[in-house]
């Protein structure tokens, strides 16, 4: 349920099994929605296997910047499997080697509530099965089934994204952290698209999700202290979407009855670790692999997944530092950065070596 990242990636590692596998989305076309995506070697593995090749930017590092003063910080040299992608990109190739698989995909088919052995859709109809892999995100049915009453904490954190067109941008991540507040930006398709998420701690809730419609001047004027190349590129911004990050953490339990979840409806994450789709690409490929244990499934997967929720809500604390313990933290940065620039990377080796597909 759901023809998104994880859930489409699931029908395919079902199909490659040799699994009778449909499809249901609500929307009626599988349009190009989103934005950029950073898909990591440990998620590219499963893209590998799953047979689906998609277009985008090599990214040859992760640049940390001091906003304010557009300071170098520290560049993070990366190896091999890093990309840049177009969320549209991703889907359409997942869609096209469903196809291949001969997968039906049924649009169209919003579905209202999950029961034990069914799906029931607009209207009262329900559609039966015998087992339900929950793809449709924080908000669909398959987590409102599974996890009725985990409770999500609204983090005071609001975000923003963007698409500017560029003549020429690097291969590489950016990162412009400052006090209260930090963006990313990274090159999309061809180099002349440029992907921008930015981030501002702020007291006032907003709503979650990130359809809705912003007035670009608000995007700028949070970020009229940081330097004048980033103030540059959001001058160019023509329409901006706004959403306030909520931490759900991991739902207490993943499957309930024949019905599991899978990406953002079993653990959300926040977007300071590029890993929501890496993580539900994961989740697709083991889950395919034990559809007959998912109490098993779900203890091997959970650790592993705690520690990368961790990680990215770690990360946002140290974008946005102020103080001494800014000075002190972008010091050690700047230190690292002319005495061993890989060494920070080398520290996440617990989730980008990683190889479900070897399992």
């Amino acid at each position: 349920m759901g023809a998104g990242i994880a859930g489409l990636a699931c029908a395919i590692a079902c199909a490659q099994r040799g699994l009778s596998v449909e499809v249901v989305e609500q929307a009626p076309a599988l349009t190009e929605v989103g934005a950029g995506l950073q898909i990591a070697p440990n998620g590219g593995r499963v893209l590998d296997a799953l047979g689906v090749s998609v277009p985008g930017v090599d990214s040859q590092a992760v640049h940390l910047i001091d906003g304010p003063s557009g300071a170098r910080l520290i560049r993070m040299p990366l190896g091999a499997g890093f990309r840049l992608i177009h969320r549209a990109d991703l889907i359409g190739a997942l869609a096209a080697r469903a196809g291949d698989l001969d997968i039906p995909v049924r649009l169209d088919t919003p579905v209202t509530a999950v029961e034990d052995a069914a799906m029931r859709l607009e209207g009262g109809r329900r559609i039966a099965f015998r087992r339900l892999v929950g793809a449709d995100g924080v908000r669909g049915a398959s987590r409102a089934f599974v996890a009725p009453d985990h409770p999500a904490r609204f983090t005071g954190q609001v975000a923003w994204r963007a698409i500017v067109p560029v003549d020429d941008w690097p291969a590489e991540a950016q990162v412009h952290v400052g006090p209260g507040r930090h963006l990313v930006c990274y090159p999309l398709r061809d180099g002349r698209a440029l992907n921008i998420v930015a981030v501002e701690e702020r007291t006032a809730w907003v709503a979650e999700g990130w359809s809705q419609d912003d007035d670009p001047a608000n995007l700028r004027r949070a970020f009229a202290g940081f330097a004048r190349p980033i103030r540059d590129v959001l001058d160019r911004v023509e329409r901006v979407n706004l959403w306030g990050l909520m931490d759900h953490g991991a739902t207490p339990r993943w499957t309930r009855g024949a019905c599991t979840a899978i990406g953002d409806a079993a653990h959300p994450t926040l977007p300071f670790l590029a890993q929501g789709a890496n993580l539900g690409l994961e989740d697709a490929w083991t889950l395919a692999a034990s559809l007959d244990d998912p109490a098993g499934w779900e203890r091997a997967r959970r650790p592993r997944v705690t520690r990368a929720l961790a990680a990215a809500a770690g990360n946002a604390r140290n974008y946005h530092l102020t103080g001494l313990r800014r000075a002190a933290g972008h010091a050690a940065l700047r230190l690292a950065d002319r005495v061993n620039p890989s060494a920070p990377m080398r520290g996440y080796a617990w989730l980008y070596d990683h190889d479900v597909t070897a399992d």
